[in-house]
């Protein structure tokens, strides 16, 4: 194979002649290229070929892909042009985009490093500084979404928010559920912002929309519901065993409070220290805990039953489909557990966010057993205690 050949694999180069290679005094690689005749004066935008302007600044460098331990660059003329639709600028190059420092191989590369690992590694290891990465993630994004619309053929997306710094600083973020990938992302976490994601989807595409996850927020379930017609929202587990288990916690303490206004000290005593063994998963209880747990079965069977029906919520988004739908109906459907009328007979009676549980519909909690998620945390079958309730 000839050396020229050997430099252009080696530096990934297409559409260009190399005239040149050189090693610099202080240890640099530089490669002196050029444009083959078809992609000489083109427009860097249209890539239309144009008249050219003038030699511009002379000539100048694209940090290359190291070699080993070597810095390595090319060098060319960069001449502008002139074009009828963008006006005067540096003309185009097959091996870097426009407005870089940086060619195309360098700027892909660091990219995929970004999207697998931190920004601070990534400009470690290309050596290159903080803020460039940012950049060269702009720039390799743009011309990503030149060509495709993220947002076609959506059916079922989740809506959720991310702190992205100090400050109370957020991004609402549209994932896709059946690719996997991140659609749209904007600041903020307020309707507005959804508004936003709803009007680019536009009205035929909102339509088509057939299933949204999301946190409990109304910020996000109001404009869906207004916006796309066809769509079932569904909830996360994480918000709906939250609730469940700020309910379980709420009748303790009132059970605590009744047992200390009632001069049953030792009672009281009892129920207080049970907080975080009704809150911890039952495969990581102590046997000591386990003990606990049994008297405190005995002692009261109303805060008891509250404890067994908390964990039966977390079984349902463990167990297949099927089971899960039979363990919601023979609940009562959705009222013993997420849901309640406030009646004294409940478990979750007196409840200071009662209305807004009571929200959750049924299809709203089966909804998640069609979706295909991940359950980020492993519930443990609650074991079976026979008890008279």
């Amino acid at each position: 194979m000839r050396p020229v050949r050997i430099w252009k694999k080696l530096l990934a180069l297409e559409r260009a002649v190399v005239e040149e290679v050189e090693l610099e005094q202080g240890g640099a690689l530089v490669v002196s290229v050029r444009p083959n005749a078809r992609e000489r004066g083109r427009c860097p935008h249209c890539r239309r070929r144009c008249p050219g302007y003038d030699w511009g600044e002379g000539r100048r460098r694209w940090r290359a892909l190291d070699l080993g331990t070597t810095f390595a660059y090319l060098e060319a003329e960069a001449p502008r042009v002139q074009c009828r639709r963008h006006g005067v600028l540096v003309a185009a190059v097959p091996w870097a985009r426009h407005d870089s420092n940086f060619t195309r191989s360098f700027e892909d590369q660091t990219a995929w490093l970004a999207v697998n690992t931190s920004k601070t590694a990534v400009s470690e290891l290309m050596r290159i500084a903080w803020r460039t990465v940012g950049w060269i993630c702009g720039r390799v994004m743009a011309e990503q979404q030149a060509g495709r619309d993220l947002l076609a053929g959506l059916e079922r997306i989740g809506v959720d928010e991310i702190s992205v710094r100090k400050g109370q600083r957020y991004l609402t973020v549209v994932v896709c559920h059946d690719s996997g990938r991140l659609v749209w992302a904007h600041p903020g976490r307020d309707r507005a912002t959804v508004e936003k994601f709803l009007e680019l989807l536009g009205k035929q595409r909102c339509e088509q929309i057939t299933l949204v996850s999301c946190d409990m927020a109304e910020w996000i379930t109001k404009p869906i519901g207004e916006r796309c017609p066809n769509a079932e929202v569904c909830y996360d587990p994480f918000h709906l065993v939250k609730l469940a288990t700020d309910a379980l916690d709420e009748i303790r303490r009132e059970v605590w409070n009744d047992a200390r206004n009632a001069g049953q000290a030792q009672l009281a005593k009892e129920l207080k220290g049970a907080r975080f063994l009704l809150w911890k998963n039952p495969d990581r209880l102590t046997e000591r805990q386990k003990l606990k747990l049994a008297r405190l079965q005995e002692i009261n069977q109303h805060l008891y039953r509250g404890y067994l029906l908390c964990q039966q919520l977390r079984i349902i988004y463990r167990v297949p489909c099927e089971h899960a739908l039979v363990l919601l109906d023979a609940a009562g459907g959705c009222e013993p557990l997420i849901g309640s009328n406030g009646s004294a007979g409940s478990p979750w009676r007196s409840l200071s966010h009662s209305r807004r549980i009571a929200r959750v519909s049924r299809v709203r909690v089966v909804a998640r057993f069609f979706l295909p998620l991940p359950v980020t945390r492993q519930w443990a079958p609650v074991p079976r205690v026979t008890s008279q309730m």
